[in-house]
C-alpha cells in the first residue's frame, strides 16, 4: 500500500492537481450541446428508409417517433456536435456482430438538419426497470451477460464505451422467471478507441458517479474503465431501485467537489490503492492519491466485502469484488467474466 507522508494537499491544491473534471464542458466525450429543439411535434423527416413522424420529445437532443408501420422508433441530433455521427459509425462497425447493441437503423436524409439516426426502441431502460421493481438474482444474472457479451466484442477491438451505466442500458419486457425479451447496451456516441487522443489524455468520459477512479483523477484510460463501470452497474442491480454505492451524500451533481467525493466512496469500499500504481501514475496524482488516504485512513474504511450477506450474498460479493480493482490492471476483462463460475451458479442465495 502507498505510504502517506507528513504533508498532504489542501482541497484547492487537490483540485489544481486533478484539473476539475467538471469543467471541462467542452470536451467531447462528456456533454450534449445545449441547444433549442431540433423538431416540432407531427413533423415528418425523410430517411433512407422510410419516414418518421415525431411523437415525442424526450429530451432536448431525443424524439419518439413513428414509421409508416405505425412502429416506435428513436430519433437523435445534436447541432454543432459530433456525436451522433459518432455513434452511427461505431453502431455501423459493431451492430452486425452481436444482437445485444441496440441497433442503428436509419439515417435522416434532409441536409438542412444536423446528422439524425434513428435508433431501435426498446420499451424501457434498466433503471426505470429496478426502480419499479428489484431484479432477481437470475435476472442480474442474465442482464449481466448481455451487457458483457456487448462489451467484450467492443472491447475486441479496443474501443471503450465510456458511459456504461443503468439508463444506457436498454430492455423490452417479456414473459417467464425473467421479465426481459431483450437487453442491448446504448447510446456509444461517446465510444472511442483507447488508442485516440481522448484515452490517452485522460478526458473526462461519462457520468461520475458511474465512472473509474482513473477516469475522475484525467488519467490514461481503456477498456479497463467499462469494466469497473459495469460493476458499478452490477452493485446497482443487487441493491435494486435508484442505489448507486458511489453517490456523494455531501454535495449535489454539479458540486466543484462532486468527483472528489466520488472517488472518496470509492475509496471507502475499494481502496486503497496498491503500491504498484505508483509505476503507471504521474507524481501529482500520487499526491491526490495520498491526500485520499489522509482523509479516509484505513479505520473509516467499509470495504465492500463486509457487507453483510442480508444485503449481498456471499457469491455475488464475490464477483463484484473480482471486478472493483483500484488499479485497472487487476480487473478482469469481460470475456474473463464471461467464463466465471458466477454466471453457473444459478441457485438463489
Amino acid at each position: 500500500m502507498l505510504q502517506c507522508p507528513c504533508h498532504v494537499l489542501s482541497i484547492g491544491e487537490w483540485h489544481s492537481r486533478l484539473g476539475e473534471a467538471h469543467h471541462h464542458a467542452t470536451e467531447y466525450p462528456r456533454c450534449f450541446l445545449i441547444s433549442s429543439s431540433l423538431f416540432r411535434l407531427g413533423q415528418v423527416l425523410r430517411g433512407r428508409l422510410g419516414r418518421y413522424t415525431i411523437t415525442k420529445e424526450i429530451q432536448d437532443t431525443v424524439w419518439f417517433a413513428k414509421n409508416q408501420l405505425e412502429e416506435t422508433v428513436v430519433i437523435k441530433s445534436v447541432k454543432g456536435h459530433p456525436r451522433v455521427e459518432n455513434e452511427r459509425n461505431v453502431l455501423k462497425r459493431f451492430q452486425h456482430r452481436t444482437p445485444y447493441l441496440r441497433p442503428f437503423i436509419d439515417e435522416i436524409q434532409e441536409l438542412s438538419y444536423p446528422p439524425t439516426v434513428v435508433l431501435k426502441y426498446l420499451d424501457d431502460h434498466l433503471l426505470n426497470a429496478s426502480v419499479k421493481k428489484a431484479l432477481t438474482r437470475k435476472e442480474v444474472k442474465y442482464v449481466s451477460r448481455r451487457v458483457l457479451e456487448a462489451l467484450a466484442l467492443l472491447h475486441e477491438d479496443d474501443y471503450v464505451h465510456t458511459d456504461v451505466k443503468l439508463d444506457n442500458i436498454f430492455v423490452n419486457y417479456g414473459r417467464g422467471d425473467i421479465r426481459f425479451s431483450d437487453v442491448q447496451l446504448g447510446d456509444l456516441g461517446g465510444a472511442f478507441p483507447s488508442n485516440s487522443n481522448y484515452a490517452k489524455e485522460g478526458t473526462p468520459v461519462g457520468a461520475p458517479m458511474w465512472s473509474s477512479p482513473e477516469v475522475i483523477m484525467e488519467t490514461p484510460w481503456n477498456t479497463a474503465t467499462d469494466i469497473w463501470s459495469f460493476g458499478t452497474v452490477l452493485i446497482s442491480l443487487l441493491y435494486g431501485g435508484d442505489f448507486n454505492l458511489f453517490r456523494p451524500r455531501t454535495v449535489p451533481y454539479g458540486h466543484e467537489e462532486y468527483g472528489l467525493e466520488v472517488l472518496k466512496r470509492q475509496f471507502q469500499y475499494f481502496g486503497p490503492f496498491p503500491a504498484k500504481y505508483e509505476d503507471i501514475t504521474k507524481p501529482e496524482t500520487i499526491t491526490a492519491i495520498l491526500y485520499l488516504m489522509h482523509e479516509i485512513p484505513q479505520s473509516q474504511t467499509t470495504p465492500f466485502y463486509r457487507t453483510t450477506e442480508r444485503e449481498v450474498c456471499k457469491k455475488d460479493k464475490e464477483f463484484t469484488c473480482k471486478i472493483m480493482k483500484m488499479d485497472w490492471r487487476d480487473r478482469p476483462t469481460a470475456k474473463d467474466l464471461l467464463v466465471d463460475e458466477w454466471f453457473n451458479e444459478d441457485r438463489e442465495e
